[in-house]
Formats: structure tokens, C-alpha cells, sequence
């Protein structure tokens, strides 16, 4: 089985140019993606528990990987929410899987979405790590748009070795992210 594209561009050009960039003294010091963490909150499975299950399998389609539910932590009387009910799916890919969904996600599914001009740069944490909310799973092509019942979004997270926001940015541009040009 061949390599993700998005790996082998990794390995040949990408890791050298950052060694060069931020003038590392081992390639074991740049940094690289470890995961990607999605995440579905689905607020309406406290009144239809089906919903978190339709969550699961868009997910799990959508990542090719299988996705589990989230169990509530604590209980709300507000939001009629009791601790361990079920309001949420997520999968974590590594590997492959990982490079696959980044370059399905940067080529395909991105450009999709409505007046897209770029994903904006203050999703940073400060430890290296970026994150992105979509609002419609609809953007990605493995999702039937007929079988759809209620549009939602979800989560991306990605997480690298970088220490710094400026090290991860500059990883994932390499990458291909497009991000929107500007201060953050």
C-alpha cells in the first residue's frame, strides 16, 4: 500500500525546510503532526437519543475510522442533562488515516464551504496545537445531502509537537492549510 501524498511531502520537503527555517540541530526536533481530534457536540440527543447515533455514523464517514460517542460529564437540571447520557461523537486519527482526512479536508471539503476566502490564524492554543469549527457537515463529499435530517457542525482539532504557535503555523502552511492572510 502506498504512502498519503500528504506524508511523502512531509518526509521530502517539508520537515527539511522547517529544520532549515528554525535552525534545528536534529530532524527529531521539527515539528509534526501527531492527531487529529474531530469532535461533534450534539445538543437536541438529550430530548432524541437517535441523534447522537446519526452523529456517530456521519463521523465515522466522513473519517473513514469508527467514531464513539461522548457521554455528558455532569449533570444540568437546566438542560434536563444527566451525567453519562450520551450528546456527542468524536474520532482521533493517527497516521495515515490522519494525512488522508488533511488532504481530503484542505482539497476538498474546505473549498466548499460558502464564501470561503481562508480559515483564520487565532485558532492557535499557545502550545502549538490548532483549532477549527465547521458549521456544515454537508461540505464533505461522503455525506449525502438527502439523507441529512439536521445541518451541524464539528470540531478539528490538530495536534503537533511544535512548542510554539509560530513553529505549528508555519508546519501546517507547509501542509497546504490556506490560511487567510493577515494578523492574527
Amino acid at each position: 500500500m502506498a504512502r498519503p501524498r500528504l506524508k511523502e511531502k512531509y518526509l521530502a520537503e517539508i520537515a527539511p525546510a522547517l529544520k532549515e527555517k528554525f535552525q534545528y540541530k536534529s530532524v527529531m526536533e521539527v515539528p509534526k503532526l501527531v492527531k487529529i481530534s474531530v469532535n461533534k457536540g450534539i445538543g437536541a440527543a438529550v430530548a432524541d437519543k437517535k441523534l447522537v447515533d446519526v452523529g456517530v455514523e456521519e463521523l465515522t464517514t466522513i473519517t473513514g475510522q469508527k467514531a464513539v460517542p461522548t457521554k455528558a460529564k455532569n449533570s444540568i437540571s437546566n438542560f434536563k442533562l444527566r451525567e453519562g447520557m450520551p450528546i456527542g461523537a468524536r474520532v482521533t486519527l493517527r497516521g495515515d488515516k490522519m494525512y488522508e482526512f488533511l488532504d481530503r479536508l484542505m482539497t476538498v471539503a474546505l473549498p466548499r464551504v460558502r464564501d470561503f476566502r481562508g480559515i483564520k490564524e487565532k485558532g492557535f492554543d499557545g502550545r502549538g496545537n490548532y483549532s477549527l469549527g465547521i458549521e456544515e457537515q454537508i461540505i464533505f463529499p461522503e455525506i449525502s445531502i438527502e439523507k441529512v435530517s439536521k445541518i451541524s457542525g464539528m470540531d478539528i482539532t490538530f495536534v503537533t509537537t511544535a512548542t510554539t504557535d509560530e513553529e505549528s503555523l508555519a508546519l501546517l502552511k507547509a501542509f497546504g492549510m490556506p490560511f487567510v492572510s493577515g494578523k492574527k
